[in-house]
C-alpha cells in the first residue's frame, strides 16, 4: 500500500526518480479507485453509467460491460492529475530521459486532429489521409513511451538524481525482500 500512495506524498515533485514499482502500483491504485468510484457514481445517480451485456448467440459466448464515471470519478481524476504527471516525469528520469518525453504521443495526435478537422471541412481526402497517418504515428509513440515506462531504470546515479533502489529506507526494503 505504501507504494500505491507514494506519488500522493510526492504530489508535485517533478525532480528526482521513481522506480517501476512506484509507477505501476500508482497506476493500479488509480484503476481500483476509479473503478470503485465509477460504480459508486452509477449507484448514487451522480452521472455515472454502468451497463452489462451478455451475448448468447449460438456459437458466440461473451460478455462485456461499460463503466463510465460521473462526478466523483471526475473529481478524483482532477485531483490526481498533478501526481500523475509528476510520477510519469520521475519515471522518465529514472530511465535517464527528460520528462518532456511523456508528451511525445501528443505531437502527432494534435497534427492528426488538426488534419482530420481540416480534411473534413474542406472535403480533401489527402489531408484526411495525413491525419490518419499522424494518428498511427501517435499510437506508435504511445507504445514507445509505454516501453520506456516498463524499462528498468539506470543503475546508480544519473543526471536526475540517485538510484531510487539505493534510497529505500531499511524497514521498507526488508518488507519487500
Amino acid at each position: 500500500m505504501e507504494w500505491m500512495i507514494l506519488p500522493l506524498k510526492r504530489y508535485a515533485q517533478f525532480n528526482g526518480r521513481s522506480r517501476r514499482k512506484e509507477f505501476w502500483m500508482w497506476v493500479l491504485f488509480q484503476v481500483l479507485v476509479g473503478f470503485a468510484l465509477g460504480i459508486l457514481d452509477a449507484m448514487l445517480g451522480l452521472g455515472g453509467h454502468a451497463t452489462g451485456t451478455t451475448v448468447a448467440a449460438p456459437g458466440n459466448v461473451g460478455a462485456y460491460g461499460n463503466l463510465r464515471g460521473g462526478i466523483l470519478s471526475n473529481i478524483f481524476s482532477l485531483a490526481v492529475l498533478v501526481p500523475n504527471i509528476a510520477v510519469s516525469v520521475r519515471r522518465m528520469h529514472d530511465t535517464n530521459r527528460s520528462g518532456w518525453w511523456i508528451l511525445l504521443p501528443m505531437v502527432p495526435l494534435v497534427i492528426a486532429f488538426a488534419a482530420t478537422l481540416g480534411g473534413a471541412a474542406s472535403g480533401n481526402m489527402a489531408v484526411t489521409l495525413v491525419g490518419g497517418v499522424a494518428a498511427l504515428a501517435g499510437f506508435v509513440c504511445a507504445i514507445l513511451v509505454l516501453v520506456w515506462y516498463c524499462t528498468a531504470g539506470t543503475i546508480g546515479p544519473n543526471r536526475f538524481g540517485n538510484d531510487p533502489k539505493s534510497d529505500i529506507p531499511a524497514d521498507l526494503a526488508r518488507t519487500f525482500e
